[in-house]
């Protein structure tokens, strides 16, 4: 059984620009009730997230954001082989972006991913590949591997380039996530506390999948769909009918999602994640 009293997912951006159409946030309490979107209608910002998770949460929460919060480091044993200031760990690495980013507004990154050296590790746009990216579908974390085990297709945080990337996502979330430290616990970066909220990464991919649909149709277009997802994960119905955006569908199943995975002690202990993993590369939440 879970300790926790609420659970939020947050679809998350990366785009440029103050309000994101791609930001959506659900909560749903302990009952069988679906979850409800935060400010339905509303454009959010990033700051505005931010300000959420600090100030208005309700206590208890397990919330989950949908982005990566670290980068590949087993594979190379480093983030950044070869700068001498490349990160020790994921913390170290949340610094660095909200400080090279420091004049770029709305959370935004433009500074770090075209900063000399990062830039040499990034896919970016244009047919621009730097010369450290690896070729082919680029670096992955362990927990990405872990993904592809369930029938997922990640894509590697260092690729910026096309419509399902997550680079730029997952590089204005470590600034949020920075700047969190101390207020609000991010597992497994942080160990998981006895009692309060904390701070998990999904991939709605996985809840999906979980409420019956395949990877390659894990979005949800329609309300009816929608339904159909929330009872499979013993929810109630959202009320009304006709389209829905993906954005707020994902957020919805996978709120409804975490409210049954939370009690869940093995997806708290993967089989592949080392004290190293956690420290360094994080985990996507629901991975095996």
């Amino acid at each position: 059984m879970s300790r926790f009293r609420h659970f939020a997912a947050i679809d998350w951006s990366g785009a440029v620009g103050e309000r994101q159409k791609g930001i959506a946030l659900a909560l749903c309490s302990v009952d069988s009730e679906a979850p409800r979107l935060v400010r339905p209608g509303h454009r959010w910002s990033r700051a505005e997230v931010l300000d959420w998770l600090i100030g208005e949460m309700p206590a208890d929460t397990l919330v989950g954001l949908d982005l990566g919060m670290s980068l590949a480091f087993a594979d190379r044993g480093a983030f950044f082989p070869g700068w001498h200031e490349s990160p020790a760990d994921a913390r170290a690495l949340w610094a660095m972006v909200d400080r090279l980013c420091a004049g770029d507004a709305h959370l935004s990154v433009s500074s770090f991913v075209d900063h000399p050296e990062a830039a040499r590790h990034f896919r970016h746009h244009g047919g621009r590949e730097g010369e450290l990216f690896g070729g082919g579908r680029g670096r992955f974390r362990v927990t990405e591997r872990a993904q592809e085990a369930l029938g997922c297709k990640p894509y590697s945080n260092f690729n910026l380039v096309g419509a399902a990337q997550v680079g730029k996502s997952s590089l204005t979330g470590m600034r949020m996530l920075h700047r969190l430290s101390g207020r609000l616990p991010v597992w497994p970066v942080d160990p998981l506390p006895a009692r309060g909220s904390v701070l998990v990464e999904i991939y709605t991919t996985i809840a999906a999948m979980a409420a019956g649909r395949s990877a390659g149709r894990s979005k949800i277009r329609d309300i009816a769909d929608l339904n159909v997802a929330l009872r499979t994960l013993g929810s109630g119905p959202v009320v009304g009918a006709g389209p829905i955006d993906d954005h707020r569908s994902d957020a919805i199943v996978t709120a409804a999602w975490l409210r049954t995975a939370a009690g869940l002690r093995e997806l708290w202990h993967p089989k592949a994640m080392t004290d190293d993993i956690a420290r360094t590369e994080g985990w996507t939440f629901g991975a095996p």
